[in-house]
């Protein structure tokens, strides 16, 4: 027999878990729907030293008195960090961990670090002792999706929230590696972003440790729903458990696109010559061998990035190429690192793209009424204020293979950073949209919703078309098509900065 005890995310106890444990137990198994201490209805038991080792132990201790022959631990958002500290240390006992909606926590990791709410990561950075009240009435969607929770579900969902201790989320997970070798099943719920197919990106992409999903050892499965499966599809979510307990679920694959780099830190497509480069805090300025002030493109990257990764976006090849192919074609070309490190960030990455061009166009050696604005992938989203209230000097608003609305489930990135919507509503600047032919469907569809809203409002957009070329194809598709692209967009927007 197989058992399965499930945690939940912050906030919530376990009776989130009603329905699903209902369904596992008439199919034969043994549910156990924790609520652990502080959450819940066991909020009254929480105390100053209660903290992600509070949970752990309880769940160590619930697990040693489990007599099935298998136990699968099941962790959904927070929930994840006990479950994988207690499989650390009960290794031999657990057959799997399931992993809901939810990326699997490294060693020395705290919670607070996935915690999607920017201003819960600035309370605790301020206050780090300090209970985390749940989200206010309406505001759920800012921790993940809400879609399909009914109504009913949803109130008491609000009802029942306790506040979150501190030290849950604060303390780092300590793991010794003893379960790294554990089965580890990924449920992904497509409404809240994630998918099959993003994971498949972000391993084709990603840094080169996301590899270690296509291990035998992973499974995975995508459920239509939005966070809170256990709520919104408890049969559907119930079954996919029973799967992955057998083994079922489907493999990622490595790619196969003969890079052994993930595609970030492959070469740039042209072959360029160093260029001076002056780095002023987040700005890096490509010169170009000219005197006088001079015309400048701002190059802005997508994201979410980890805070942590190396290189930061402005050395990585492809930004490096662009402000080096900038400086080449006689303007400046310029390059920022934006703190964009998660979906809830956006306002702040705007903030910081502000700041950047602001300083840029103070610079005695940029031509401060010529400047340019190029997007690309998931940083298109910050191109929604530009194109909503643009100024004399903004000469060109370029994107490349962009993201031009939040794409599925990521409710919690703020209503503004929709370029859909901002297009052709002021007379704006020309827009030069190079379009990958090969794109990922989710992004393609922002793209032709951004198309059709521009010829709607008579807004001036030229289309440059990549037909055979994928996302970043400046890195992964070395052709003599993508050069002509690349050429051609450049020249592009060069006609407009300097025309």
């Amino acid at each position: 027999m197989t058992a399965f005890v499930l945690v939940s995310d912050t906030f919530t106890g376990g009776w989130v878990w009603e329905e699903t444990a209902a369904r596992l137990r008439a199919a034969g198994a043994e549910a156990y729907p924790v609520t652990l201490t502080g959450m819940g209805d066991r909020r009254d038991e929480a105390g100053p030293g209660t903290g992600l080792e509070t949970h752990i132990e309880e769940l160590v201790r619930l697990v040693d008195g489990i007599t099935a022959a298998e136990v699968v631990l099941v962790g959904h958002g927070y929930g994840l960090h006990p479950v994988f500290g207690a499989a650390d240390r009960r290794a031999g006992r657990v057959a799997r961990i399931v992993s809901v909606d939810t990326g699997p926590p490294g060693a020395g990791e705290a919670a607070v670090r996935s915690v999607p709410d920017p201003e819960v990561r600035a309370l605790l950075s301020e206050r780090p002792d300090e209970p985390v009240p749940p989200p206010a009435p309406g505001t759920w969607s800012r921790w993940g999706s809400v879609e399909g929770i009914p109504a009913e579900a949803l109130v008491r969902l609000e009802r029942e929230a306790a506040p979150q201790p501190a030290g849950t989320l604060t303390e780092p997970l300590r793991l010794t590696g003893a379960a790294a070798a554990l089965p580890t099943t990924g449920v992904l719920c497509n409404a809240n972003g994630q998918s099959i197919a993003m994971v498949e990106m972000a391993v084709a992409s990603g840094p080169p440790q996301l590899r270690v999903f296509t291990e035998d050892r992973f499974r995975f499965f995508d459920l239509p729903t939005g966070h809170w499966p256990m709520l919104s599809a408890p049969g559907e979510l119930a079954e996919v458990l029973l799967r992955a307990a057998a083994g079922e679920g489907h493999r990622v694959t490595a790619p196969e696109d003969g890079h052994e780099q993930p595609s970030h830190l492959l070469p740039f497509l042209l072959d360029l010559p160093e260029r001076p480069r002056d780095r002023l805090g987040r700005v890096d300025l490509h010169l170009p061998d000219a005197d006088g002030p001079r015309p400048a493109i701002v190059f802005v990257h997508g994201g979410p990035i980890e805070p942590d990764r190396r290189p930061t976006p402005r050395d990585t090849p492809c930004f490096v190429g662009y402000g080096r192919y900038a400086a080449g074609a006689g303007v400046v070309g310029v390059t920022v690192d934006l703190r964009l490190h998660g979906l809830a960030d956006y306002p702040q990455a705007a903030g910081d793209l502000v700041e950047a061009v602001e300083q840029v166009r103070a610079d005695p050696r940029v031509d401060g009424d010529r400047i340019a604005l190029w997007f690309f992938s998931t940083g298109g989203l910050l191109a929604a204020d530009w194109l909503a209230a643009p100024t004399p000097w903004l000469r060109c608003v370029a994107a490349n293979y962009p993201a031009l609305a939040p794409l599925p489930g990521w409710e919690t990135v703020e209503s503004r950073f929709r370029p859909v919507d901002t297009v052709g509503t002021a007379d704006g600047p020309p827009v030069v949209l190079t379009r990958a032919g090969l794109e990922h469907e989710a992004i393609a569809a922002t793209v032709e919703e951004f198309l059709t809203a521009a010829k709607e409002r008579g807004a001036d957009v030229e289309i440059i078309d990549a037909p055979h070329a994928h996302h970043a194809f400046e890195l992964v598709d070395r052709t003599d098509e993508s050069r002509a692209v690349l050429e051609r967009s450049m020249s592009a927007v060069l006609a407009r900065l300097t025309g």
